[in-house]
This record gives C-alpha cells, structure tokens and sequence, in this order.
C-alpha cells in the first residue's frame, strides 16, 4: 500500500487517513444484537426477521426515483437555510449497476456533480434521506463546492481542486457527509419526514417509520461490525468465506450482498473506517465548537466544510 509494502489495517488507517479505529469486540455486537432482537418482529433467526422488516420499507423500483427527488429536494432546502451555496451550484442523477458501492459523487467542478446510486442493493425508504444528503446535501456536493468555493476559486489554490481518495480528507469527506443528515434532520425531524412524505409516496405503511428508525439507530451502531470485518480479513485473520459470513452475522446481510460488502472492502480496504469513525469525530468536534445551539452547530460545520484540515485536528469521537 506505501512504497509496495503492504501494512496492517491499523498502520495503514493511521498513515492514510490521520486515525486510530478502536477494536471492538464480538461481545459488544452481540450486545446490540440483542438489542435489535427486541425490535424486529417475527419469529425465527434474527438475520431471516430483519430481512423480512426491511423487505416491507423497501422503495419499489418504479417509485425510486420519485422518491429519491423527494427527498434531495428537502435535504437541499433544509441546507440552504443555513450554507449559502453559488446560484449555479447543480447536480445530475443517475442509476447504475455493477457497482461496489451503494452510491458515488462524482464531483464535476464548477459547483456541479454527477451521483450515481447503485439499484444493485435493495433501497429502503430511509436510504433516500441517508443517500440525498451524504451525496449531495449537505454532504459531498457541498463539501466540495465549498472547498472549490473558498479555496480553489477564493483562494487561488488549485492543488485543493486534485482530491486523493487514500488520503485524510476522506475521513473528513465521509464523515461529514454522514453527520450531514443529523444536521438536515436533527432529532426527530428524520423520521416525522419520512412517515409524513416519503412512506406514503413510496406506497409503504407509514406506521412502520417508528419502528423502522428505531432499528436504524441500532444498525448504525452495528456499522462498526464492518471495520472489525476488514480488520481481520486484510490481516489475514479470516478468509473470504469467513469475512462474508461475520457480515451476515453482525450486519444480518443476506449472502449476496456480504460478497458485494466484501467486493467493497477488497476494493477499498481501511477506508471503511471514514463512514463511521469519520462521522463521530465530525459529531465530536461539530458539538464542541457549536454546543447545544442549532445555528452555532451550522456555523462550524460549514466552516469545516470550506476549511482544509486533518482528522488529527478533530480530536477523538
């Protein structure tokens, strides 16, 4: 990975993106295992159950892009109120197959990106506001438009308009784009615009929106299994078929999209850590400087959005 030596997970975590991921232990995902078990409805295995939940907030095909506009729609207004962003800023939407990942901006100069979204992976109702706002608004689409904003048209600096994927802006790339939808949708606010707007557009039964969110919140603990996962599989702890099989344990995927996560973590390897890691040390550092005032909190996040930084300068989730 560095001058043709290939590093552990943690060495490589650490030079790349500025950060030390924690090591957690089978124990604490069984614990929220058995949080989520109180949850799901149904009888019979945990994996088969949550499945069968999701089935039933899953987004037709036929209504994924109405919903899906619905929601960027609301993410970008909801941003708008507090980042000023270029009257020509845009982005253009596509559906794509064949793909790792879930979704990918594309990021355009100019104010302006391409975001792809993956119809690969089933997409429940909540993914439109999770993938709206961390593609576009306030995540990805702003992060860059600002940086090119403040710095590169601004500033004059063009090396800032060169983004290198393995570096440490990723950490701050994905990890503000991740708490980018608590800061569109603080509170409750996700979960009443879900069942108010995107269930009944999406044709699903509104009273699960509840339900749904409180497993979400578990699942994106459970978010951690997936660096453990890669931890052991790029150090060689685990196999292939082991790395696939700890996924469908401790993220309940069915095999097939385990083999995709694993395709995601051959292909990309410790960057896993910036989705989750990444958004609690943006969390942290967003709440300290803003507190408990909304507007404040805001403020910071933009200014971290327009700022060039290290994680290290974050400070720990």
């Amino acid at each position: 990975m560095l001058a043709g030596e290939t590093l552990s997970f943690d060495e490589e975590a650490k030079a790349l993106y500025d950060a030390e991921p924690p090591h957690l232990s089978d124990a604490h995902f069984d614990s929220l295992l058995a949080v989520l078990d109180t949850l799901v409805p149904g009888a019979g295995p945990l994996a088969a159950r949550y499945q069968a939940f999701r089935g039933r907030v899953e987004i037709p095909p036929a209504l994924v892009d109405t919903v899906f506009k619905t929601a960027i729609a609301a993410c970008r207004a909801r941003t708008l109120a507090h980042i000023a962003l270029p009257a020509s800023e845009r982005f253009d939407l596509e559906y794509v197959t064949g793909t790792s990942w879930n979704a990918y901006n594309w990021y355009q100069g100019n104010d302006h990106s391409l975001i792809q979204v993956n119809l690969d992976f089933p997409i429940a109702v909540d993914r439109a506001i999770d993938l709206a706002c961390h593609e576009g608004y306030p995540g990805h689409h702003v992060y860059n438009a600002s940086l090119e904003e403040a710095l590169v048209k601004g500033r004059g600096w063009v090396e800032v308009s060169v983004y290198p994927l393995f570096s440490p802006q990723s950490l701050i790339a994905e990890g503000s784009a991740n708490y980018g939808i608590e800061m569109a949708f603080p509170g409750a606010a996700r979960t009443a615009f879900e069942r108010d707007s995107l269930f009944p557009l999406a044709g699903l039964d509104p009273a699960l929106a509840e339900q749904n969110a409180a497993v979400r919140d578990v699942m994106t603990a459970l978010n951690y299994a997936r660096n453990e996962v890669a931890r052991r599989y790029l150090d060689g702890v685990v196999d292939s078929a082991g790395a696939v099989a700890a996924m469908e344990r401790y993220w309940l995927q069915a095999p097939d999209a385990a083999a995709k996560t694993l395709r995601f973590i051959q292909q990309y390897r410790s960057y896993v850590i910036n989705y989750n890691l990444g958004r609690d040390m943006v969390a942290a550092w967003v709440e300290r400087q803003g507190g408990e005032d909304p507007d404040a909190r805001w403020r910071a996040f933009a200014t971290l959005l327009a700022s060039p930084r290290l994680p290290g300068d974050l400070g720990g989730p």
